[in-house]
């Protein structure tokens, strides 16, 4: 039964089931709700890199952050519909888009992405795009455009977020949310582990996401990568074990949602992803880098999914499902 009205002590319950069983448990309602030997594989390209004006404590692109990382203008169109076609023919259905943007403006710059929206939908891939906050009539513009999903996490739990954030509030996000929601768009939401925070804030972030109306449509189960130069460049690496109870639990609340094995994944084994992928998750994200971290390599992954017996999901799979 697929349930938004869970309580935190029933969360901390499941979230604290011993490993094997958690997985175990995660695994039975994976194969009743999900094809389980499909795995939705994503590319994300950084159309706009750097400068941006908000202070997340993990980030290169933060101005306030003293990386390497060059800032970037706005790609051009032609650039990102190539690196679409690129991952296409790679084996990728959903292409996703980051603008390091704290808020969408109404200028050219906008209209530009709108362009580059319609272009890659062109292609019969699934488009996404992650911008920063948006007004309801943006978040309409982009749906005509023809944006399938809109990625907007919230990181953590709200009591830990002024903890690694304080240029927005995590109200600020979740109205982005509702936002993008209402206009009709997919929801692509989820956090990082791996930034200081406790069990419980990884709870109450679970919390949060399986008691919203509707489930995220993804939720992007992320390991920080600490990069030189932020604040948090020396935090210690999660376990793959912190990470299974996080998939498992995610994939336990959220039943229908894509949980997706994002940041992170590069350190991991063919066998460490296989057991995240035993425990729920059904999406990665492909291609050398996420927006400015490392990431697996195209030959790697196609060598795993041949290992594991894994295919591709296919684009706009729940459109073709609800018509049938």
């Amino acid at each position: 039964m697929i349930r938004n009205d869970y309580t935190i002590e029933e969360i901390r319950e499941i979230y604290n089931t011993p490993i094997m069983e958690l997985v175990f448990r995660a695994s039975q309602v994976h194969h009743k709700y999900q094809a389980t030997g499909e795995v939705q594989v994503c590319t994300l390209l950084s159309v706009k890199t750097g400068g941006c004006s908000e202070d997340c404590s993990y980030c290169s692109q933060s101005s306030r952050n003293h990386t390497d990382l060059t800032p970037q203008r706005l790609m051009k169109y032609d650039d990102v519909i190539d690196s679409a076609l690129e991952a296409k023919n790679a084996g990728s259905t959903r292409f996703c888009m980051g603008a390091a943007w704290r808020n969408v403006r109404d200028n050219s710059d906008f209209d530009k992405v709108l362009e580059m929206v319609s272009g890659v939908n062109a292609l019969g891939l699934e488009v996404c795009c992650t911008l920063g906050m948006l007004t309801e009539e943006q978040a309409h513009r982009l749906k005509e455009a023809g944006l399938y999903a809109y990625n907007h996490n919230l990181d953590t739990s709200e009591e830990y977020y002024d903890k690694v954030i304080t240029t927005r509030t995590y109200q600020d996000r979740l109205e982005t949310l509702d936002k993008v929601e209402e206009a009709g768009l997919s929801v692509c939401c989820g956090g990082i582990i791996g930034l200081g925070e406790t069990d419980e804030d990884r709870i109450k972030l679970l919390h949060t996401l399986s008691t919203r109306e509707n489930h995220p449509g993804s939720v992007p189960v992320n390991v920080l990568v600490p990069v030189k130069g932020t604040p948090l460049e020396h935090n210690k690496r999660v376990s793959v074990w912190e990470l299974l109870r996080m998939i498992a639990t995610a994939r336990i609340l959220m039943p229908k949602s894509m949980v997706r094995l994002s940041a992170g994944r590069n350190e991991l084994s063919y066998e460490q992803q296989a057991l995240c992928f035993m425990a729920g998750a059904n999406s990665i994200f492909a291609g050398e880098k996420l927006l400015t971290t490392p990431n697996n390599e195209l030959a790697s992954d196609k060598e795993m999914f041949e290992i594991l017996g894994l295919k591709p999901r296919e684009s706009f799979k729940v459109e073709a499902e609800e018509v049938q």
